[in-house]
């Protein structure tokens, strides 16, 4: 198996030297680097179709679509397993990420990451377009991934970007939960929530998931616009009262969701509708199965290991403080297992910003951890995220341990006040704890564990 432009460097971790100043961090850099190889886009596609691909054979037509970070890898190990089976396919990447694509058969598009503009719905377009028209004989392989629901954006008839983009500046206002947009999102797009399977039907269709998404949740990731949306107008309508904004928003979304009410136009497909029948949605790669990989890594460096959850979640510098409660029980032999061990941690965090420093969730959550663990022998905190870019830094996350703090205190350096300004960057360069990888291409979320030896 070769991934052409996309041989990736003996260590995807850029400043490993730098970082793994005793045996220990690099142990713990090289479970990191386990936990990246499994979320690669390229493998985990070019794996999943290798097994698959038998069972293509029967079609007539192969079409391949995709959108989102990881689509130009997804899309190579397409081709590489498909070839000139492949009849017409098209993907959406960010703007300026493919410099010169060395696909054959599937046409690269971009469009703006995360603000869409009409070059996302230019590009979404020629998706719809190549998908038209196919039939029972036909197979559609869609290629989902991390930042899909921006790049693949085409508003329903009657809706314009600058609807969609005040709606959502409404809501954020109001206060409601990214859920509750989501669902909203869906009655407004012409594609997400199911209606992509809907306009592929009644061609087959295997999309192919790389979930950023903490616990899977098809109908969440990249909007689930090839799973079945529960979700109705009516609930859309009931969020508007909610929130009080019947008479705020914009007219033509308002239109819109009084006319499904009505039953005017169709709702968004359900579970149980006929069209799901030739859909199959498979999970490549994710954050669990990253964290297995890690776990399996600590293994043969004969340390006792659990993951303690892939769903983390709340604010970080909170977080922290209970994963360094948990390395106090570690090191007093209190369990859940005894040293050496390894406990993993996968999800994602947030940051409720205060100050106007440099840094990201993983970054702050190291910070919390290096302060709660002062002091604290044989003990070591590593978090990224899996894209290689945490927050607003330029770094993927950071390793801390029990001298972290001590060695700042050294330095004259005050914690608790770069912790308070949101400036965990700058506080963990000037004790070379920051990790780098520069843009992986892949995005399963977070990667965290707790080293007790």
């Amino acid at each position: 198996m070769c991934e052409k432009t996309f041989v990736m460097n003996a260590k995807k971790i850029l400043n490993w030297n730098e970082v793994s100043d005793n045996k220990e961090r690099a142990m713990v850099l090289d479970i990191i680097e386990t936990g990246l190889e499994a979320a690669n886009p390229y493998s985990s596609v070019y794996n999943m179709l290798s097994t698959l691909s038998k069972e293509f054979d029967k079609f007539r037509k192969i079409v391949v679509i995709g959108f989102g970070k990881a689509g130009y890898r997804m899309a190579l190990a397409c081709e590489a397993i498909l070839g000139e089976r492949i009849f017409d396919g098209a993907i959406i990447v960010p703007k300026g990420s493919v410099k010169l694509s060395e696909l054959k058969k599937i046409k690269v598009l971009e469009g703006t990451h995360p603000v869409p503009t009409e070059a996302n719905v230019n590009s979404a377009r020629t998706l719809l377009e190549i998908s038209r028209g196919l039939t029972s004989d036909d197979l559609v392989i869609c290629l989902i991934s991390g930042g899909g629901s921006a790049l693949f954006t085409y508003p329903a008839e009657g809706i314009s970007l600058e609807d969609k983009q005040e709606m959502t500046r409404l809501l954020l206002a109001a206060g409601s939960t990214i859920q509750e947009i989501n669902c909203i999102r869906k009655h407004i797009s012409g594609v997400k929530g199911g209606q992509l399977a809907r306009h592929v039907y009644p061609a087959n269709l295997v999309s192919l998931i790389l979930s950023d998404v903490v616990g899977d949740d098809l109908s969440s990731i990249a909007s689930g616009p090839t799973s079945p949306d529960p979700y109705t107008f009516k609930d859309v309508y009931e969020l508007f009262e909610k929130y009080h904004l019947v008479e705020r928003v914009p007219k033509n979304i308002m239109k819109r969701v009084l006319d499904g009410l009505n039953g005017k136009i169709q709702d968004t497909p359900k579970p149980g509708d006929k069209i799901f029948e030739r859909v199959k949605n498979i999970i490549v790669a994710n954050n669990i199965g990253a964290l297995k990989a890690m776990e399996e890594k600590a293994k043969s460096y004969g340390l006792n290991t659990m993951i303690l959850t892939s769903y983390l979640e709340g604010e970080a510098r909170e977080v922290g403080r209970v994963i360094a409660s948990i390395a106090k029980q570690l090191v007093n032999q209190k369990g859940p297992i005894l040293p050496p061990c390894a406990i993993f941690f996968g999800g994602e965090t947030t940051v409720t910003l205060k100050g106007n420093g440099r840094g990201g969730r993983n970054q702050e959550m190291a910070l919390s951890v290096a302060i709660a663990i002062k002091g604290l022998k044989n003990t070591i905190f590593a978090s990224i995220g899996s894209d290689g870019i945490d927050g607003n830094s330029d770094a993927a996350g950071a390793i801390v341990d029990g001298q972290t703090i001590e060695k700042a205190l050294q330095k004259n350096l005050s914690p608790t006040k770069y912790l308070e300004n949101n400036d965990s960057n700058t506080f963990l360069k000037q004790l070379n704890s920051l990790i780098y990888t520069g843009p992986t291409g892949t995005n399963v979320n977070d990667f965290s564990l707790l080293i007790v030896y």
